[in-house]
């Protein structure tokens, strides 16, 4: 019966990091693989949806003072106009908002040029909308853009980039000049842009975070997602939204509509409380993350690690091993697991750059396992007892 499953179900394998956490769980190993707090989400948010659920906000709901809020928002930190009666979708999550936008303007045979290393969600939503992923590979180990790349990857079929800033895995933000880059290839060629933009509060030192929509020209080809998972500690809540031009934020409800129909009446309302926090909410979340990240950065150093690379966003550290291990990325995590009882990602599972071209000896590749991904959104108490194990055991 297995002859039945489609083409495209064939095509997907369980994610290695969820097979990595029930070895984890078998282990009862620390988890630092998954980009998930495991301390407990601000109370005025769970409070707002225990009201919600006590005011019987509990049947298909849609929610357009989330809608309005966004739009005042993006208006104050991108210096947007956006129309919240066309221009918002809220979706399950910003996985169900990309998903949605990639199938609303993806026809089978069209090009998307993401950039490598990539959260693998953006490839399996591309695919299933019969699209072609191209993959431009950021210079390690500060992940940069190369111009040249980037103009080379496009061809007449190409439809769409995206892009993720701040970056999973690297932590990378990227900076205005490659934002500037992306915004004069996209208008030259006439191409649309997705952005994931759900680190947009979570960055570092005197990075700021830019959208790709801000820049002249790219407003009317650009969708933004983001949601309210990472940065209010709710990836359970699954609240998420689209922002675009009219007529691909109708095309992305009437998508969202046929499939999940509403994203969870009392959480919607729970994000307004959320998107109405003071200013001052944001920045202690942006220190104590920052806290964190300089603590994990120490912690690897010190038993050896590389890390050349200091994230300037998101929770996630891209640690490259010790330079005289002789164990591949996923060779390590699994020891590390069994022998230290720590769970980590290894970084092999975010690339996706084709390794023919290094067999040709026109590109090096190999240090495409030799990365590994540690999430920092953790208690300190969690971060000091990883920290302990990974200094017990030597490799």
């Amino acid at each position: 019966m297995e002859a039945k499953l489609s083409s495209v179900a064939k095509t997907f394998t369980p994610s290695p990091i969820q097979e990595l956490s029930h070895l984890a769980q078998r282990c009862n190993a620390i988890n630092l693989a998954e980009g998930f707090p495991d301390f407990p989400a601000p109370l005025h948010l769970k409070n707002a949806a225990i009201s919600a659920i006590k005011s019987d906000f509990n049947q298909y709901r849609h929610v357009q003072g989330l809608c309005d809020h966004l739009a005042k928002k993006v208006k104050q930190t991108h210096s947007l106009d956006v129309n919240p009666l066309t221009d918002v979708a809220i979706c399950c999550g910003q996985t169900e908002a990309f998903a949605a936008a990639v199938f609303a303007i993806i026809d089978r045979g069209d090009e998307v040029i993401l950039f490598d290393p990539a959260y693998e969600t953006y490839e399996g939503c591309v695919t299933m909308a019969g699209g072609v992923p191209v993959y431009v590979a950021l210079d390690p180990p500060h992940w940069t853009l190369d111009p040249e790349k980037l103009q080379k990857s496009f061809t007449q079929k190409t439809k769409a980039v995206v892009l993720n800033s701040p970056h999973n895995p690297t932590g990378k933000v990227f900076t205005k000049d490659e934002l500037e880059v992306i915004v004069g290839e996209c208008c030259r060629r006439n191409c649309l842009a997705i952005t994931d933009e759900v680190y947009e509060y979570i960055t570092f030192d005197n990075n700021k975070h830019i959208s790709l929509a801000s820049f002249p020209g790219m407003q009317e080809r650009t969708v933004i997602t983001s949601s309210l998972s990472k940065s209010f500690c709710v990836t359970g809540w699954r609240v998420g939204w689209a922002i675009a031009p009219s007529f691909i934020a109708s095309a992305i409800r009437n998508i969202h509509v046929r499939v999940t129909d509403s994203a969870p009446a009392p959480f919607q309302e729970a994000a307004l409380a959320a998107l109405r926090s003071p200013p001052e909410f944001f920045e202690s979340m942006r220190t104590d993350y920052e806290s964190k990240r300089d603590y994990i950065v120490k912690s690897l150093e010190g038993v050896g690690f590389k890390i050349q690379f200091k994230p300037q966003g998101s929770f996630f550290l891209f640690a490259e091993l010790p330079e005289n291990c002789p164990l591949s990325d996923v060779e390590y995590v699994k020891e590390l697991i069994q022998r230290a009882g720590v769970v980590a990602v290894p970084g092999c599972g975010f690339f996706h750059t084709n390794l023919y071209l290094e067999k040709l000896g026109q590109v090096d590749y190999s240090y495409q396992n030799r990365y590994i991904r540690f999430a920092f959104c953790k208690s300190d108490e969690t971060l000091a007892s990883a920290a302990q194990r990974l200094g017990s055991v030597s490799f």
